[in-house]
């Protein structure tokens, strides 16, 4: 892959052989890196364990705050794999930055992927939302059969928080951007739960398999290639939805931007996108209180 000037762009994608499944294998696993996610963390590993997550493989990007410790208190050793990944390396002959999570998402496949039948690949600050069912194998149904899920992000804005709330994330944050689909540059984008003994090709945002290439279906199980995902047809959450909790209170956006993005090169042009997409998000906001309503009707406790 080559930018407009020749650069060459690496590990956006990777070409993998599909781990062979293990006798028994089932459940759904959660992948995910993580640094420094102390203050977020146990509400994200706590919802996602109650609606049927059976073990998370998180990649710890030299974390200084404790939070393995903490989760090592929430989660059992059946349900956590920690693996070290402080990683910044760059290509010897152009300079361009390797991108971390696209390896670590094919590490993952090739290392854990046969355990399982469904492995899933979000961030911290997202949360898979079941709309039919009380669990994700119940959502997944709209889609049974397919080994490669697309779920648009439901991007969440302030909600008039200017200070962090003393409540949990998912249930402060109640406005998002109206279009999921809309097609702005960094408010639309996609998180994929696949089968992976099925995996021939890695990305962050996207995945092939070897049965229907770059083929990807809706929760809905309706299928589109890769390159058509953002068609307002493709667009479905009617079985599960993908809440990105994107900017938090103004102060939490502030932090994250002076933070930086663990695999970007540029500071600068991090903090450009993100305020570029966070005016966005607020500029087209829609209330919507699924996850709220959700976390209520199922009893879900986020923080002990």
């Amino acid at each position: 892959m080559f930018g407009l000037k020749g650069k060459r762009h690496l590990t956006r994608e990777l070409g993998i052989t599909p781990p062979v499944p293990e006798p028994g294998r089932h459940g759904i696993a959660l992948v995910a890196c993580v640094k420094n996610e102390v203050r977020y963390i146990e509400e994200w590993v706590r919802f996602h364990r109650a609606v049927g997550v059976c073990h998370f493989h998180l990649y710890d990007d030299a974390s200084t705050d404790g939070t393995f410790d903490l989760l090592r208190n929430v989660l059992s050793q059946d349900e956590l794999t920690v693996i070290p990944w402080k990683m910044r390396m760059r290509d010897e002959e152009c300079g361009e930055h390797l991108n971390g999570q696209t390896i670590a998402f094919a590490h993952a496949i090739l290392n854990f992927g046969g355990r399982y039948d469904r492995m899933a690949f979000i961030d911290v600050d997202e949360f898979l939302l079941p709309k039919k069912g009380r669990t994700l194998q119940d959502a997944l149904r709209g889609a049974e059969g397919f080994p490669n899920v697309s779920l648009p992000w439901h991007m969440f804005g302030h909600s008039g928080h200017v200070e962090r709330p003393a409540g949990p994330v998912c249930t402060e944050y109640t406005m998002r951007v109206a279009d999921p689909l809309r097609q702005h540059l960094d408010a639309s984008n996609f998180k994929c739960i696949v089968d992976p003994v099925e995996v021939t090709k890695v990305a962050v945002h996207h995945f092939q398999t070897r049965s229907h290439g770059d083929r990807t279906s809706n929760d809905a199980g309706k299928t589109f290639a890769k390159k058509h995902r953002k068609a307002a047809d493709f667009y479905s959450a009617e079985f599960l939805q993908l809440n990105h909790y994107y900017a938090k209170s103004v102060q939490e956006l502030k932090e994250k931007t002076e933070r930086g993005w663990s695999f970007d090169s540029s500071i600068d042009k991090y903090r450009t996108k993100v305020s570029a997409t966070i005016k966005y998000i607020e500029d087209n906001v829609v209330e919507d209180r699924s996850m709220v309503d959700f976390i209520k009707n199922n009893g879900i406790t986020l923080i002990e």
